[in-house]
């Protein structure tokens, strides 16, 4: 049975702290825990990058200041330090981010599938995914691309089988029980459900993407009409 926290090498200069094997609430927030932790020693300085995911941190480091086995032995204090300790996970009294969203027709060309899927109506589909309050595990695949849990798993769908070559910015999806929304346009597999007008992604401000780990997030309903007037004021 693998013992965590668990640290990887993950080449010459960066290693791999796992808390555990499966998306959970409690394990992605000793991931940002330790990122903090580090950051707060006095190991920030040699740190070059740090990238979060559910459930791991991989710390990539300057090897002039450290050797593998100085550095290996200050993070297991701290992962371990971390792994011991109760760490807040979703703060419910927290603000919720609104995200307005034009589901179905030429912004969600796949809501229909995800509802013929789930044996649901497309109505359904839309209320069930904009009723829950979603949390930000992590960014990843793309430059601001949120990863979203707690999707309710009726409406839970498996990506496409061809991958579009291009997915618009805005686009909202689905993969498996994850959802998230494309900031900016790109390749994808996932479903598309809906669009967002908002502008999520912007390299020049600080920070630079709308959501944050850590953020709630709901998604909110709007007419097709509305899309174009929300994303000419934005």
């Amino acid at each position: 049975m693998t013992q965590y926290p668990r640290i990887i090498p993950a080449n010459d200069s960066a290693v791999l702290i796992e808390f555990g094997n499966s998306i959970d609430y409690e394990i992605n927030a000793k991931v940002y825990a330790l990122q903090s932790a580090i950051e707060s020693s006095d190991l920030a300085p040699t740190v070059i990058e740090f990238i979060p995911s559910y459930r791991s941190l991989l710390v990539e480091y300057d090897v002039t200041q450290h050797t593998l086995a100085e550095l290996h032995d200050q993070i297991n204090e701290l992962a371990n330090s971390v792994a011991s300790e109760h760490v807040a996970t979703v703060d419910t009294d927290g603000d919720i981010q609104q995200i307005p969203v034009a589901y179905g027709g030429e912004y969600g060309p796949d809501l229909e599938t995800v509802a013929d899927h789930a044996g649901l109506s497309t109505d359904e589909v839309i209320a069930i995914h904009s009723g829950t309050d979603y949390h930000v595990f992590m960014l990843g695949f793309a430059p601001g691309f949120p990863y979203l849990g707690g999707m309710d798993e009726r409406i839970a769908c498996p990506r496409l089988a061809t991958p579009r070559t291009l997915v618009p910015a805005g686009s909202v999806g689905i993969a498996e029980s994850q959802t998230g929304v494309y900031p900016n346009p790109s390749p994808g597999g996932w479903q598309l459900i809906g669009g967002t007008p908002m502008k999520l992604f912007d390299a020049g401000a600080d920070p630079p993407t709308a959501m944050l780990p850590g953020n709630k997030v709901n998604f909110v309903p709007i007419p097709h009409d509305e899309y174009e007037t929300i994303a000419k004021s934005g």
